[in-house]
């Protein structure tokens, strides 16, 4: 009797449709020649790809991914920052800014990750955080949130300082982070910018050194970095049929054909795979996904799947903020990613849409969303206070 039920169990599945996991084709192996990197898909988050991914490196200019992002959030765009004695003439790589000369803050931000200019970034740094300490404590919780958990931030340039230091993971989770902001993304994908020189008759003009934006069709950003400790770092970004990917090496002597490779092995084999749509009804519990998730995945995963009810008691305070509970996804039995569960009426439907990474709504429940921004809020007001205070940063 067993051995006919589990033959009509053979064909009931069979019948299904579902394809058998030897038929489908995992993806294969790819190399690069960095002695760290990290491949991401800015969507979903999901590393895909990772070698020496951990460990702690010296990133020169990649630095200023986090202090653009930090200026962006912190600071404000038409806010006028003066160079000061400690930014004039600051070694390596610049902008050629003037002793006292005064710049609105998002036209350095062009210099900073155009040119990777370090008198911009300490300009930046010192206007937005009072001082170059202050701004890499701003920093340093900037990545405690985003879930770095292996870096280090002493200045906001890249120049080698004993301390200052990431992973190719952590730069990945970070890039991921940062494309979601639209400023972001709008400076770094740009290839050329004229801003008003207050010295001269003419213009500066400043041509982006990421040389993967003309070398790659899709290509949106992000980072070249160099220091003679650190050897050749890149961040680089892709958009092609609706998704992006981002790729971290560190010290890569080929690191424009590297990066070439490691996106098309991405756009080829890690394809988002739509798990939930925002407003779709939820096995009959009357609720529906309170945002959409995506989540990139090769052909051999794509049907080992699963999802997950997890529903609040209708007498807490989160189903009364709106909050009815999570749709969970898990590969292989583990969590990937979440989506709320709201009733169907619900005003939240017509919020825009959130990001699946970092400080979301389709990550985390709708009570852990909030209390990671009211944490975040809590992080800089205690930063600015002890800056203010005490002028120390720890």
């Amino acid at each position: 009797m067993k051995k006919l039920l589990l033959a009509m169990l053979l064909l009931w599945t069979g019948g299904m449709g579902w394809p058998s996991p030897a038929v489908l084709d995992a993806a294969p192996a790819v190399s690069s020649n960095a002695e760290a990197a990290a491949l991401i898909d800015v969507t979903s988050g999901r590393v895909i790809y990772s070698v020496k991914g951990d460990k702690p490196m010296r990133i020169a200019s990649l630095t200023k991914v986090m202090t653009a992002i930090v200026a962006i959030e912190h600071g404000k765009l038409t806010d006028m920052a003066k160079v000061s004695k400690n930014a004039f003439g600051k070694e390596g790589s610049s902008i050629y800014l003037k002793l006292n000369e005064e710049m609105n803050l998002k036209d350095l931000l062009f210099g900073m990750m155009l040119r990777s200019g370090n008198d911009a970034a300490t300009t930046i740094a010192e206007h937005v955080g009072g001082s170059v300490e202050g701004f890499a404590y701003l920093m340093n919780e900037e990545a405690k949130m985003i879930g770095m958990t292996n870096s280090s931030f002493k200045n906001p340039s890249g120049l080698d300082q004993e301390g200052h230091y990431s992973t190719a993971n952590d730069m990945a989770k970070l890039t991921a982070y940062a494309l979601k902001n639209p400023v972001f993304q709008e400076i770094v994908s740009t290839k050329v910018k004229k801003v008003p020189n207050p010295n001269e008759s003419w213009d500066y003009t400043w041509i982006n050194k990421n040389k993967m934006l003309s070398l790659y069709s899709g290509s949106d950003g992000v980072k070249t970095g160099y220091t003679k400790l650190a050897k050749r770092c890149l961040i680089s970004s892709a958009t092609r049929n609706g998704q992006q990917f981002a790729v971290v090496t560190l010290n890569d002597s080929n690191d424009w054909a590297d990066h070439a490779k490691l996106l098309d092995y991405g756009f080829q084999h890690y394809p988002l795979l739509p798990l939930a749509q925002k407003g779709e009804p939820i096995d009959q519990t009357g609720l529906v996904a309170g945002a959409s998730f995506s989540y990139a995945a090769e052909q051999a995963e794509q049907n080992r799947f699963t999802r997950k009810l997890v529903l609040n008691d209708p007498a807490s305070t989160n189903y009364r903020l709106g909050d009815a509970g999570q749709l969970q996804f898990l590969l292989d039995g583990k969590q990937v990613g979440a989506v709320p569960l709201v009733v169907k009426d619900s005003p939240r439907l017509s919020w825009k849409q959130q990001s699946a990474f970092s400080f979301t709504e389709s990550s985390e429940s709708f009570s852990e969303y909030k209390g990671y921004y009211v944490q975040k809020w809590l992080y800089v007001l205690n930063a600015f206070t002890r800056v203010m205070f005490t002028g120390k940063s720890d």
